[in-house]
């Protein structure tokens, strides 16, 4: 069983910044193919970014492309995202998911049902 635990959301201004972190328990987290989710009151679940197990590849949505930066260290078991020029639309509750089939590259990602394991989020306040 893999736990992931978010960290780092908060109440930020628009155009300010944060840095998302989650940390997911075992001792296979490098193979681990990794994805950001939001949801936002009264809309569905929606893809962020996602990343490979060797951080080859990343993807993002084109709502967050060129203001979020999703990145891991395998070393400590934790992925990031890094969110700049943060927008009132970008609030949500942020979770992680972590599909642990090895050497994962589908181009499903996208998808929140290609995921195994989910954290239980963090909430992203952003004030206009």
């Amino acid at each position: 069983q893999v736990q992931l635990v978010e960290s780092g959301g908060g109440l930020v201004q628009a155009g300010g910044s944060l840095r998302l972190s989650c940390v997911a328990s075992g001792r296979t987290f490098s193979t681990y193919f990794m994805g950001w989710f939001r949801q936002a009151p009264g809309k569905e679940r929606e893809f962020v970014s996602a990343i490979t197990w060797n951080s080859g590849r990343t993807d993002y949505a084109d709502s967050v492309k060129g203001r979020f930066t999703i990145s891991r260290d395998n070393a400590k078991n934790t992925v990031y995202l890094q969110m700049n020029s943060l927008k009132p639309e970008d609030t949500a509750v942020y979770s992680c998911a972590a599909n642990a089939r090895p050497l994962y590259a589908s181009g499903r990602y996208y998808r929140a049902d290609e995921y195994d394991y989910w954290g239980q989020g963090t909430q992203v306040t952003v004030s206009s």
